[in-house]
């Protein structure tokens, strides 16, 4: 009887570029223009810039892209250090019903391996959208009960990244098989970090991308694995989920539409849990012309899982409020936006963000958690010095399929998050060369031709 591993492989070994759906092909694209919007932007930072020394340290033959500097080493250091940069200023991607940023193990895995291999952008694309597909269905699989306790980005997203890398390889499927078992006995990732605002969460895509490709490479040299990593006694589902739903793995694998198509792309610079919260806020903000200094109190009521993972969560520094409901509620309510500009020093110390902070209150409503992952419930309800209250839920935050970005906005959103990277013709030149990535015939030159 087939294992799901090898269930798993014959989808990754079968999935043709010519039968996969042009929609999935165009969100594909995009996919990759928004990741290199998040990589651009979080190039110069201290997650970045650190792996970035210890990979020029540790060397390697001159085989992919290390985008914070464009310098080249091997396929596993580019993997490492593109997905932690593309982490920081939390602006990438996020599929809901699995609790997985895709793009960020799943991209730089097989970004580096194309350029390795020498792959055509339509390979590339190809493998991207499988590896969404087997991350994704892992993270479903696993449930909230994982993500409790272990970062499904960097679990799940191993997976993944594996599946890319190996795709563009051309592995077999018993090759194929054996990189699942190889990913998962890697998978890690804990979300204890957050109570030091501490650097591991750019850590954990990067090991995620990396120890992808690392399993695929291995299961090139017959390098075995665990065949039954999923379902094992002691594999990975068992060991990291309460009660994992394996069916999610394979049911409708490689029939139904791919799950890229239900990612999500990140409108504004903070924690997906503060979103719905977030655009709640906004709603009332706009439609009743608030201003900070009406406000008496602010009530955001939010799913369980949301406050569990951070309500603890102090604004210590720049990156730490990215976690901290009220500081991005405040924040939204003072300025009308939450983008990179909202998690600077000066606006920790602005008083007209604390002032709004100490009005917040925060409730758990285990109803709300009904819908959870599915949906990312949030209802904010703000009352006036003058005795309103006006109040809004938000089920799909903007950007969700069910309350989209569009093209346009995604391409301005590049910009913004590039800007201080690259110049204008460069990026207008990065956004072509994305949405025209089936044209590419050789990932090898893609960023020497972008020059």
């Amino acid at each position: 009887m087939a294992t799901i591993s090898d269930q798993m492989a014959a989808f990754i070994f079968d999935t043709d570029y010519d039968a996969v759906s042009a929609d999935a092909l165009t969100i594909g694209k995009l996919c990759v223009l928004d990741w290199l919007g998040s990589v651009y932007a979080g190039k110069g930072s201290r997650p970045a810039v650190a792996m970035l020394l210890v990979a020029r340290s540790l060397g390697g033959n001159p085989e992919a892209t290390l985008l914070p500097d464009g310098s080249q080493s091997s396929a596993y250091m580019a993997a490492l250090v593109n997905a932690a940069a593309s982490h920081v200023v939390e602006m990438d991607d996020l599929h809901t019903g699995s609790i997985l940023h895709p793009a960020a193990p799943v991209i730089p895995a097989a970004l580096a391996m194309a350029e390795r291999e020498g792959a055509s952008g339509r390979e590339f694309l190809t493998a991207i959208v499988t590896g969404y597909e087997v991350a994704i269905r892992v993270g479903e699989a696993m449930g909230p009960s994982h993500y409790q306790f272990w970062h499904t980005t960097g679990t799940c997203g191993t997976f993944g990244s594996a599946a890319a890398a190996g795709k563009i390889l051309g592995l077999s499927k018993p090759e194929l098989a054996m990189a699942l078992g190889s990913a998962g006995t890697q998978a890690a990732g804990l979300w204890e970090f957050l109570v030091d605002g501490a650097m591991s969460k750019q850590l954990h895509p990067a090991k995620a991308a990396a120890d992808g490709l690392l399993a695929a490479l291995l299961a090139e040299q017959g390098f075995t694995a665990a065949s039954r990593i999923f379902e094992g006694e002691k594999g990975f589902c068992r060991a990291m989920a309460k009660e994992p739903d394996l069916g999610r793995l394979t049911q409708g694998l490689g029939a139904g539409p791919l799950r890229i198509l239900s990612t999500s792309f990140k409108a504004h610079a903070a924690c997906y849990h503060i979103h719905s919260a977030i655009d709640a806020v906004l709603e009332i903000r706009r439609k009743h012309s608030i201003k900070a200094a009406d406000v008496e109190k602010v009530q955001i009521t939010l799913y369980p899982a949301a406050l569990d993972l951070l309500e603890k969560v102090e604004p210590q520094d720049p990156y730490a409020a990215k976690f901290n409901i009220p500081f991005c509620v405040a924040t939204a309510l003072v300025y009308g936006q939450v983008g990179l500009s909202a998690f600077t020093t000066d606006r920790l110390q602005d008083p007209k963000i604390q002032g709004v902070m100490e009005r917040i209150s925060l409730v758990r409503d285990p109803e709300l958690g009904k819908v959870y992952p599915e949906r990312w419930p949030a209802v904010a309800e703000i009352t006036t010095r003058a005795g309103q209250t006006h109040a809004a839920r938000i089920d799909f935050p903007r950007g969700d399929p069910k309350n989209p970005m569009t093209q346009e906005e995604l391409i301005a959103k590049f910009h913004n998050l590039a800007t201080p990277a690259l110049d204008e013709e460069h990026r207008k030149k990065t956004v072509d060369a994305c949405l025209q990535l089936d044209r590419v015939e050789n990932l090898a030159s893609f960023f020497d031709d972008l020059a």
